[in-house]
Formats: C-alpha cells, sequence, structure tokens
C-alpha cells in the first residue's frame, strides 16, 4: 500500500516562497506521473502541477512561471517549489498520482497547509 506524507507548507506573506514535499512508501514514483493538487476551503480540488516519468512538466496556468515541479528518484520525492505566492494561492496541498483514472489514485495523504497572508 503506498503511503504518501507532504510537507514544508505554513505561513508565508505575499511574494515569498516555499517548497513542498512528497515523500512515498510503498511504490516507486519515478515509474509515475505525479501531480500536485490543492484544495482552498469551499472548493474543488485542482491538480496545480504535474510532472511525467520522463520529466515533462505541466502547470495550471495562475501558476506557470511561478511554481516548478520536480523529482528526485532516489529519494522517493516529488518537490513544488513555489515562488511570488499570492493570497489566493492559500490551500491544502496534496500530492498523488496525475493524469490517471480516478480509480488509479492513491489514498489521499493529509496534505500541507500554505497560508499566504501579510
Amino acid at each position: 500500500q503506498v503511503q504518501l506524507v507532504e510537507s514544508g507548507g505554513g505561513l508565508v506573506q505575499p511574494g515569498g516562497s516555499l517548497r513542498l514535499s512528497c515523500a512515498a512508501s510503498g511504490s516507486i514514483l519515478s515509474i509515475y506521473t505525479m501531480g500536485w493538487y490543492r484544495q482552498a476551503p469551499g472548493k474543488q480540488r485542482e491538480l496545480v502541477a504535474v510532472i511525467t516519468s520522463d520529466g515533462t512538466t505541466n502547470y495550471l496556468d495562475s501558476v506557470k512561471g511561478r511554481f516548478t515541479i520536480s523529482r528526485d528518484n532516489a529519494k522517493n520525492t516529488v518537490y513544488l517549489q513555489m515562488s511570488s505566492l499570492k493570497p489566493e494561492d492559500t490551500a491544502v496541498y496534496y500530492c498523488n498520482r496525475a493524469w490517471a483514472p480516478q480509480r488509479a489514485l492513491w489514498s489521499w495523504a493529509q496534505g500541507t497547509q500554505v497560508t499566504v497572508s501579510s
């Protein structure tokens, strides 16, 4: 059974930066297309960034140029570097498989809270 653990969130001022980490056990992340998702209060979860097994990346339009997804296969970890953060980036951030059928997603972990506020 795959277990995901997200970390790195926190409170940051607008314009600040954070790096989120997603560590996995029970599977090798490098063979999967992985994504970072976020869910703001009262809104549906949305896919923010994707990285394929060959390293191709894709981003939600609203985060292009500000967020960078990467992976360290040796550490079985996926990262999300976020910069120029805006209040509208405030959400709980999760990682999981991406571009896969809903039934193929792993169990959602607790996520990591990102709050952008002055």
